[in-house]
C-alpha cells in the first residue's frame, strides 16, 4: 500500500470520526435541552406505609418511564424522587419530582369503659393505659379531668392520645378508686398452672373435632407446667411441642433461661417429639431483637430443633415504656426472624388475634395465632393456631396450651 492510499484512508477515518463526534454533540445537546413534561396528579401526597409506584402519581408525561420505582412511604415528610424516562422523541432524560408522605392515622387506645384502682396505687395512670401509634414512638397520652387516686369515689375522665402529626384519639371512661380489701388468708405462691378440671379441653376431644389430613396437634410448655412425663405425652398423641427457652428480664436487661428448658428439650428430644422454641421478648430496638435471636441460637445449638424459633412479644400493659411505634415494633420482629432464618432455622412471630389485627404490621416470618375459640375468624395467614390455654394432655399435671399446626400450608 503506497503513501497516497494511506493518507486517503487516514483522512476518511478522521472525517468519519468528526462526523460521529458532531452527531454525538448534537445528540447530547438535544438530550440536554429536550422538553420535559411531567405533571403529578392530586395524589402526590401519600399516606404513611401506603403502597404506591411512581406511575400512579404521574398525571401527564411526554414519554415512557424506563423503570417504575416503588415509593418509600416508611418515613413522613417531603422527598425527591429521581427517575429516568424516554421522551416521545426518543431522548433518554433524567427528571425528579417532589412528593410528601403524611401520617393520617390517630393513636390507638385500648381500654374498657371502667378502670378500678385502690387507694395505695402509686403509679402514673396515663402511662399504664394502652396508648400507641403507627408512626410516632412517643405519642402524647394524657388524662383529662380531675381525680384523686387516694380518695375513694368515681371519676368521669377522658383518655386522650395525640401524635406528632396532630392526629387525635380519645375515650371516655370511669375511674373507680377503692380501699383495698383486707386479706384474711395468705396468698398462694404456686409456680405451676391450675390442674385440669371437668371443663378442661382434652387433647383427644380436639383431635376428634378438628381431624384433618393437614393438621397436627401439639402443645407449648415452660416451667409453668412443672415436671412432665414425656413418654405419656407422646403416647397421648402429641405431634409437636414449642418449649420456652427463656425470657427478657426487662428493657435492656440480661435474659433469663427458663428453669425447665433443658429438662424439657432433652425429654422431648429423647422421645422423638418434634421441637420448636419460643422466647418472651422485651426488645425495644432492632439491635435488641437480633441480640435475643443470637442468645437463643447459642442455647439450642446442642439440641435437635425441627420447628420454628418464635418471637413472643406481648408486654402490652407496659407498651408506653418501650418508646416504640407499631412500625418499629414490627421491624424488631422482622429483624429477629431474619437473624433466625440466616442461621438455618425458621423464624415465627406469636400474637393474639386482637394484636395481630390492630398492632402488628406486615410480618416477614410465619405467624403463630392465639385465639381461644372453636372457629377462628382471623383473616390473616398463620401456620400455627393456639386454640386454648386450658387443655388437658396425659403426662402433664396442669392445664396446658394446645395448638393446631398446618405443616403444608398457611391458613387464612
Amino acid at each position: 500500500m503506497n503513501k497516497k492510499t494511506i493518507r486517503i484512508i487516514v483522512s476518511i477515518i478522521i472525517v468519519i470520526g468528526l462526523i460521529m463526534l458532531i452527531n454525538r454533540l448534537i445528540w447530547n445537546y438535544k438530550v440536554a435541552h429536550a422538553e420535559k413534561i411531567v405533571e403529578l396528579g392530586t395524589n402526590k401526597v401519600l399516606v404513611f406505609e401506603s403502597d404506591a409506584r411512581l406511575s400512579q402519581l404521574i398525571k401527564t408525561i411526554n414519554g415512557n418511564l424506563d423503570t417504575d420505582p416503588i415509593i418509600d412511604t416508611s418515613k413522613i415528610g417531603k422527598q425527591t424522587i429521581e427517575f429516568k424516562y424516554t421522551t416521545d422523541e426518543g431522548y433518554p432524560v433524567k427528571h425528579q419530582v417532589e412528593i410528601e408522605v403524611v401520617d393520617v392515622t390517630p393513636p390507638t387506645i385500648f381500654m374498657s369503659k371502667n378502670k378500678t384502682i385502690y387507694t395505695d396505687y402509686d403509679g402514673i395512670l396515663s402511662e399504664e393505659l394502652f396508648c400507641g401509634d403507627n408512626y410516632d414512638s412517643n405519642p402524647k397520652c394524657t388524662i383529662e379531668g380531675e381525680y384523686d387516686t387516694k380518695t375513694p369515689g368515681e371519676y368521669e375522665l377522658m383518655f386522650i392520645g395525640k401524635d406528632s402529626s396532630g392526629n387525635k384519639m380519645q375515650n371516655r371512661f370511669t375511674l373507680t378508686v377503692k380501699e383495698r380489701p383486707k386479706i384474711t388468708t395468705s396468698a398462694s405462691t404456686k409456680t405451676t398452672k391450675a390442674a385440669p378440671d371437668k371443663n378442661t379441653l382434652k387433647l383427644e376431644t380436639l383431635k376428634e373435632k378438628y381431624k384433618d389430613s393437614n393438621v397436627e396437634f401439639g402443645i407449648d410448655v415452660s416451667h409453668w407446667e412443672g415436671d412432665i412425663d414425656f413418654k405419656k405425652v407422646k403416647k397421648a398423641g402429641v405431634d409437636f411441642v414449642y418449649i420456652r427457652v427463656g425470657r427478657g428480664n426487662g428493657i435492656g436487661k440480661e435474659y433469663v433461661e427458663d428453669s425447665y428448658f433443658k429438662k424439657n428439650i432433652e425429654g422431648f428430644n429423647k422421645v422423638g417429639i418434634p421441637v420448636g422454641v419460643y422466647f418472651y421478648s422485651n426488645a425495644n430496638s432492632i439491635k435488641d431483637a437480633e441480640k435475643e435471636a443470637k442468645w437463643i441460637l447459642k442455647k439450642i445449638k446442642d439440641y435437635k430443633v425441627d420447628l420454628e424459633i418464635v418471637y413472643d412479644w406481648e408486654d402490652w400493659q407496659n407498651f408506653q415504656e418501650y418508646d416504640l411505634s407499631f412500625h418499629e415494633l414490627t421491624e424488631t420482629a422482622n429483624a429477629f426472624t431474619k437473624t433466625i432464618d440466616k442461621a438455618g432455622y425458621k423464624g415465627m412471630v406469636y400474637g393474639s388475634k386482637h394484636y395481630l389485627e390492630n398492632i402488628w404490621e406486615e410480618l416477614d416470618g410465619e405467624v403463630w395465632l392465639a385465639h381461644y375459640t372453636e372457629q377462628t375468624n382471623y383473616q390473616g395467614k398463620y401456620s400455627v393456631w393456639q386454640i386454648c390455654e386450658d387443655g388437658h394432655v396425659d403426662g402433664i399435671s396442669t392445664q396446658v396450651d394446645i395448638n393446631l399446626r398446618y405443616p403444608n400450608k398457611n391458613k387464612g
